[in-house]
């Protein structure tokens, strides 16, 4: 078991809270010092009260999602011999009503293209292989009632 710890920081300054009128803009501080602008999601809250250039709770969750994946990808690769050049994820989560009928994330799909290089090279049920022990592994899929969906963008041998 292990912990991970982030600190969220948010404060009011002279904006006005009882009338709804107060940025979502916050702060996420992690352990190692790494400070990322959080917000709401501007579909959600109108700008000027969210942040577009922040990342919004949504967007982290995904991001998430695709970064513990392509850990464990790397990771399977590296100790099946296969040498990553490059991995490029372009994820993404929908919005909507689950079937509790509550507002959530409620799929995310991975697209991420793969770059290999050296002697041997995966086929594509090798990829394939890799990215579903990928998914069973994962800590953050492991953990969504989200549908996730890899849709691996084959990847191609480096010239």
């Amino acid at each position: 078991m292990s912990e991970h710890l982030a600190t969220l920081e948010w404060h009011r300054g002279d904006q006005d809270f009882t009338g709804n009128r107060y940025s979502r803009a916050h702060d996420w501080r992690f352990d190692g010092g790494a400070v990322v602008r959080g917000s709401s999601a501007p579909t959600s809250v109108p700008v000027p009260l969210s942040d577009p250039a922040a990342v919004d709770p949504e967007e982290a969750l995904v991001a998430a999602l695709g970064s513990c994946h392509m850990l464990f990808f790397l990771a399977f690769a590296a100790r099946d011999g296969f040498i990553v050049e490059s991995y490029c994820d372009e994820a993404v989560g929908v919005l909507g009503r689950d079937a509790r009928g509550r507002t959530s994330i409620t799929t995310i799909t991975l697209r991420p293209a793969v770059v290999f290089s050296g002697a041997t090279l995966p086929d594509a049920a090798a990829i394939d292989a890799l990215h579903h022990r990928a998914h069973e592994a994962c800590y953050i899929a492991n953990s969504l009632r989200a549908e996730v969906t890899i849709k691996p963008r084959h990847g191609l041998a480096e010239p």
